[in-house]
């Protein structure tokens, strides 16, 4: 997802989005979901924190990771995550806010406001922000959000009630199973930014340096006169048009610099999310029963596309490439796991520099020469 600002406004980033008014559009367009009797409703929630609390000591079991601060979270699970089982609404209202600290100062309400053009810009992306969040609050089961916790404090997990109930109805699995499924995937998340530390402000500097130089873009295209103008958005038109087939319509726009910028922050990302995945299906059976049948029909049901309304909805928010994540991000670490080993594999969590790149991603091999010799 991202915003393209023109003119004054795109030249100061604390223009671009009316993070309250994003927050307050994107729970009003949120549908409620799937309703039941409040018995159901009250015993889903009780389970799905019961489930967050009973995945921690599995996933520091599966995972062989500690946090780096030494704490105990087998003995105090509460010290991994801040748990939240949520609604959609409310799932909007908290992912907007972990939005609004990763971009940092391009959220920032500030005095581009009384520029010409600033406060327009401003609600433009808002209303982006919000229809996009509405939009996939109908799809997330749960977030770890890193950012907005204060200094010494655990990440806040977030588990979408609505969505975990709906999805494994779905699936016909059972409730407490697919519970802790999900739960074992988040809380991953959370261990994987215990144990490294460095981590949620790595990628907040690629962030950041990636929405400096697309907003720099932005002013280029409004700066100047007519002929000026013209030259550059034919030039990022040509980009557009050149870019590989299955590009989102927001990366198309970024020139190659930017475009690599944001692959090594997806590489992160997709090791983020294929570790997590990985590790969810390596508790067994004895764990949560018909985990295989579970995982099967889920990836089925992630494969699925919708008509040509959904497929466009995708291309422009870059869904698909979100999908390509895990899978590219389970082959690596399933593959660097092969060649050295689960635990020899958490060497990535040590130092920002044994990330594995975008290319390695799809060559675990490289990796592994890279950094273990």
């Amino acid at each position: 997802m991202r915003v393209l600002v023109t003119g004054d406004a795109a030249a100061d980033p604390r223009a671009v989005v009316d993070w309250d008014a994003a927050r307050g559009l994107g729970a009003f367009l949120a549908p409620a979901g799937p309703l039941d009797e409040r018995e159901v409703l009250v015993a889903h929630v009780e389970g799905l924190r019961r489930a967050a609390t009973l995945a921690v000591p599995h996933v520091v079991d599966v995972t062989a990771m500690q946090p780096a601060d030494g704490r105990d979270v087998v003995a105090d699970p509460a010290a991994l995550s801040r748990v939240h089982v949520v609604d959609r609404a409310s799932w909007v209202r908290a992912a907007s806010q972990g939005m609004e600290v990763l971009l940092g100062r391009a959220g920032a309400p500030g005095g581009a406001q009384g520029a010409p053009g600033g406060a327009l810009a401003r609600a433009a992306g808002a209303a982006e922000v919000a229809a996009a969040l509405a939009l996939v609050s109908t799809r997330v089961l749960g977030q770890y959000d890193p950012y907005v916790a204060a200094p010494g404090e655990p990440g806040r997990l977030l588990l979408v009630a609505p969505n975990v109930l709906r999805v494994g109805r779905g699936l016909d699995a059972r409730p407490d199973p697919f519970a802790l499924w999900v739960a074992l995937h988040e809380q991953t998340h959370a261990l994987q930014f215990a144990a490294a530390p460095w981590l949620a402000d790595h990628l907040r500097a690629r962030v950041a340096e990636l929405l400096d130089d697309v907003v720099a873009t932005g002013t280029e295209l409004g700066r100047g006169g007519p002929v000026r103008r013209l030259r550059a958005w034919t030039t990022t038109l040509g980009r557009a048009v050149r870019a590989p087939a299955g590009t989102s319509l927001g990366t198309r726009l970024l020139t190659p610099a930017q475009r690599a910028t944001m692959a090594e922050v997806a590489a992160v990302m997709s090791l983020l999310e294929g570790h997590a995945d990985v590790m969810m299906d390596r508790v067994g059976e004895n764990v949560v029963p018909g985990v295989g049948r579970i995982r099967a029909a889920f990836d089925a049901r992630r494969a699925r596309r919708g008509g040509a309304l959904d497929s466009v909805l995708r291309s422009v928010l870059g869904l698909d490439e979100k999908l390509a994540q895990y899978t590219d991000g389970a082959a690596f670490v399933r593959g660097a796991m092969i060649r050295v080993g689960r635990r020899r594999l958490n060497a990535v969590w040590d130092a920002p520099e044994n990330l594995p790149t975008a290319r390695e991603l799809a060559d675990p091999a490289a990796w592994v020469r890279r950094v273990h010799g």
